[in-house]
């Protein structure tokens, strides 16, 4: 079978939307409303299947790379996880390998995940918004208690099994106030990767603007140059910051590995937990489904017209003067 003419990542959601946290800002959570008929969020064994026969068969590259995100992912269990790496086992080509990579909260990770993370080679994604009074604002069970501590317990068993992992720090309206103390705390846990991630929504009703939790492009422009200055004095070399090596890549010509600051996006499409396929993370919604793996084939959504459009409306929607700059750097 013939792969997809491009590279590609996606965002494979064996949970659904089903989180064991209840974020004050997650877009994602309300994606169960898709599904109001649905009776289990995990995707079912042979769904599980086709999708990892297709997508090693749409990936034009020797090393397929999985991504399982959420919701909350880990809520599946760990012998869930086993079956995905012997299903991979199972097709993997013998002149090909594969990477795992899973967002996590941490907060149901103990030893015997951590255990079977690294001895798999998984890179974990590590959400965590700052020090615990920061960090517990937003990011709370379904009780509404704070999470903070059992994440830091999960971060101290990634570190124990040495699992490769980085932090995904999700910059709101609140934390965004505080750069200095969000950075420090990453250095001072000896975090060896830093995602920040503007939060941006937009109202969920008729109104126009983004609900109060987005954070402020301003406030966002400070806490960047803020957190610079600290990681420039004495960090360079010890603490990666994803940001800043994306600007790095604008100063030496190359081309962004980050999709919101390609000039044209939709190689980062969603497969949602009964096979749906959707045009984007942002995009889970009834206008962006455009199939479903058991009856089209996955290198066959990746290459549709509307896919590609989804993803060059980014380009041809910017200002002309804009358009003309990203075209002649590419």
């Amino acid at each position: 079978m013939t792969g997809a003419s491009h590279e590609f990542q996606i965002f494979t959601k064996p949970a659904g939307p089903i989180c064991n946290l209840n974020c004050h800002y997650c877009y994602y959570l309300k994606k169960e409303q898709l599904y109001p008929e649905s009776e289990s969020f995990c995707m079912p064994d042979d769904v599980l299947e086709q999708y990892i026969v297709q997508h090693i068969n749409a990936c034009p590259e020797s090393l397929i790379r999985f991504s399982w995100h959420g919701g909350e992912p880990t809520v599946l269990g760990l012998d869930y996880f086993r079956k995905i790496v012997s299903l991979q086992r199972k097709h993997k080509p013998c002149n090909r390998s594969i990477a795992n990579g899973i967002q996590t909260n941490g907060t149901l990770l103990d030893d015997e995940w951590c255990r079977f993370l690294g001895a798999e080679g998984f890179a974990v994604g590590l959400s965590l918004d700052g020090p615990q009074e920061i960090h517990d604002r937003y990011r709370r069970n379904k009780d509404r208690k704070p999470t903070h501590e059992k994440t830091m317990r999960g971060y101290e068993l990634l570190r124990k099994y040495k699992v490769y992992f980085d932090m995904l720090c999700v910059v709101n309206s609140y934390n965004v106030q505080y750069p200095t103390r969000v950075y420090q705390f990453f250095r001072q846990i000896e975090a060896p990767y830093v995602s920040f991630l503007p939060m941006v929504e937009a109202k969920s009703n008729a109104e126009s603007g983004v609900n109060p939790l987005t954070v402020p492009d301003e406030a966002w422009g400070t806490f960047l140059c803020t957190i610079f200055d600290e990681w420039v004095s004495r960090d360079i070399g010890q603490i990666k910051v994803q940001i800043f090596e994306e600007a790095a890549r604008t100063a030496f010509g190359q081309e962004h590995s980050l999709c919101i600051f390609r000039p044209t996006c939709g190689d980062i499409p969603v497969v949602e937990h009964n096979g749906d396929f959707f045009s984007c993370d942002h995009f889970v919604d009834a206008e962006h489904r455009l199939g479903n793996i058991r009856e089209t084939q996955l290198v066959d959504l990746l290459e549709l017209p509307a896919q590609r459009a989804f993803g060059q409306a980014k380009l041809d929607t910017l200002p002309r003067i804009v358009q003309k700059g990203e075209r002649d750097r590419y």
